[in-house]
């Protein structure tokens, strides 16, 4: 039995801010098979100290809330061109990565793929093991293998607070089957039908085992059209609360064109709450994605660039006030100390780190402006009597996010009060 310390102060009745609880953080599914591949991740600054734990490091230097993660269903059956790109997130994997996370205080965004290797707007393969045709089928192994994965999560101390039932689905996921048009559309012998199924599958296993968690549908904005459409189709077939996007400058386009997708997402789904759950710019550039140049885009190729093109994507978000998290993808990325045994085949150059000495960009910090009105989300958390030294079943972090009875020693909110758990 933990020692339960009550602060001297005590905590006014607390009432549910006006304002959404924001969080941002960073994709770093990543994270361990770099450690196991021996990098070194150093502080910011010139002292050269070697992080110990990059989690911990996001969570108190970083200050970011939140971090998320992907999970395949056998990524042991991907090809080693993707496994060398980055394919290894399994069930096991994702758990004791979820739990560093959790035990960091920082929210937890689960990434179901639902495929053994990537997907995205050109990719969506059916798990090799589900091997069929029949969507009825195929739906009761998307509702079994969601139930089993989150079941296995919380038992292990990584329960999800937000939910990805598919990753970047503009064009439906399970192909063929589940394959169309953001229309609505068939595409081939897949149907929109068919990717609804899929769809309300996974939420009903989400909702049966993680009923508090927020669940996610993310789509990707290589035509802006095309997202706005996607969730006017979608419309209220699946229960949902928030609309993911991915935004990539160089592939999407300036900020103005995000402003555009936002204000109709804001304006047609106002009961919608909006993340940008991938994000990314490089502070050298990749000559094989010329889809944009820096100068159409107005930041630098340098860390300096990469830190102003940040500030401005804050600046336009925190014009919507239905924008209420923000993800870097791969800001882990670093190969220092492991050139003999890289990681990955290749460098993500938007990566938060440089490759060559470990060291954080200042772009890692500059995205902590994104919650500097509401970092913690305290004051969203009805609190109890604050008078009262009853400790009841309610816990909460001092991100605002309920968890169950500290395990860790730590500041917690309990019965409307702050206490220390020894």
């Amino acid at each position: 039995m933990k020692k339960l310390l009550s602060l001297l102060f005590a905590f006014v009745a607390l009432s549910v801010c006006a304002n959404a609880q924001k969080y941002v953080g960073g994709d770093i599914s990543l994270l361990p098979t770099y450690e196991e591949h021996g990098v070194h991740y150093l502080g910011y600054g010139g002292n050269n100290e070697q992080v110990q734990d990059p989690v911990k490091y996001f969570a108190d230097s970083a200050k970011w809330n939140a971090e998320r993660v992907r999970l395949f269903v056998n990524p042991a059956n991907a090809s080693s061109e993707d496994k060398n790109e980055g394919v290894h997130q399994d069930l096991d994997y994702v758990t004791r990565l979820g739990k560093r996370i959790k035990d960091a205080g920082q929210a937890f965004m689960l990434d179901f793929h639902y495929s053994d290797t990537w997907t995205d707007p050109g990719q969506h393969a059916t798990p090799m093991s589900w091997n069929s045709t029949n969507p009825d089928v195929l739906a009761d192994s998307v509702y079994e293998y969601t139930k089993r994965c989150l079941q296995h999560l919380v038992a292990n101390g990584a329960k999800p607070d937000f939910i990805q039932p598919g990753n970047e689905i503009t064009y439906g996921m399970l192909w063929p089957t589940g394959h169309c048009y953001p229309s609505g559309a068939n595409y081939g012998t897949g149907t929109f039908a068919n990717f609804v199924k899929y769809l309300k599958s996974g939420i009903r296993a989400c909702k049966e085992v993680c009923p508090d968690a927020k669940i996610v549908i993310q789509t990707e904005m290589s035509r802006s059209t095309n997202v706005t459409t996607f969730y006017n189709t979608l419309g209220s077939q699946v229960d949902y609360d928030v609309i993911g996007l991915s935004y990539y400058p160089d592939w999407h386009g300036p900020l103005t064109t995000l402003d555009g997708v936002l204000s109709t997402l804001e304006s047609q789904h106002s009961d919608k709450e909006i993340m940008i759950v991938e994000t990314g710019y490089e502070p050298k550039w990749q000559l094989d994605k010329p889809t944009y140049t820096p100068s159409q885009l107005g930041w630098a190729l340098s860390e300096d660039g990469q830190k102003q093109f940040t500030a401005d994507l804050i600046n336009e978000l925190n014009k919507h006030s239905k924008v209420t998290g923000l993800f870097w993808w791969l800001p882990e990325d670093n190969e220092f100390w492991a050139d003999r045994n890289p990681a990955r085949s290749t460098w993500w150059n938007a990566s938060l780190y440089t490759q060559n000495t470990g060291k954080p960009l200042a772009a890692m910090f500059e995205l902590r402006r994104f919650i500097e009105s509401n970092t913690t989300g305290i004051n969203n958390i009805k609190g109890g009597n604050a008078k009262s030294d009853k400790v009841d079943d309610k816990w909460f972090n001092l991100q605002g996010q309920r968890i169950s009875k500290p395990t860790v020693k730590g500041l917690y909110i309990n019965g409307g009060k702050k206490v220390v758990v020894k």
